[in-house]
């Protein structure tokens, strides 16, 4: 795995080893930065089942202020940390140990952008989505999914659709604004 584009262009991070694990591929990471483009400069971005942390890691890369990476397997979190470590992010980002939806779910979760690549068909999409539509944690949140999996009803998104994967993106109401 690389990094795209930003100060860290063309560095080399580690993925997490394993079959069961699936992280997001390039043309849609590339993708996904391009749309995010202008909007992460010195934004403060939550990466929701980080796992590698390549999404966050981008980010910072691309202008990105603070990340903070929520990953809660013990491979994956020792992954994450060299990845941090090898690119000399530090200063700019924290770990948290543990589950992406009960840390959104936290009174301190509170973000520009949050970008979450959970596990497919097993429910943890459609949850973070149904969160944020009760309780915005973020003033964005993207959501990479599988294409066959059900969203919240009611859900008001925009969706780009890459093969079997889609992304969805949710944006905060403005207060008063039903």
């Amino acid at each position: 795995m690389r990094i795209i584009a930003g100060r860290w262009k063309g560095r080399r991070i580690s993925p997490v080893p394993g079959a069961r694990v699936r992280p997001t591929g390039d043309r849609v990471r590339e993708a996904w930065m391009s749309i995010l483009g202008p909007s992460l400069e010195g934004a403060v971005v939550a990466d929701a089942f980080a796992g590698s942390g390549a999404l966050g890691l981008e980010a910072l890369s691309r202008g990105a202020a603070h990340a903070t990476f929520v990953e809660r397997s013990r491979p994956a979190l020792s992954v994450l940390e060299r990845n941090i470590r090898t690119l000399g992010a530090g200063d700019d980002a924290a770990v948290v140990r543990g589950h992406a939806v009960a840390h959104l779910r936290g009174p301190r979760a509170r973000y520009d952008l949050v970008l979450a690549d959970p596990p497919y068909g097993r429910g943890f999409a459609e949850q973070l989505l149904a969160l944020y539509h009760r309780s915005p944690f973020a003033s964005e949140l993207w959501v990479e999914h599988g294409a066959g999996e059900s969203m919240p009803p009611g859900l008001q998104c925009d969706q780009r659709r890459y093969g079997g994967t889609v992304l969805t993106r949710v944006r905060a109401r403005p207060a008063g604004v039903r």
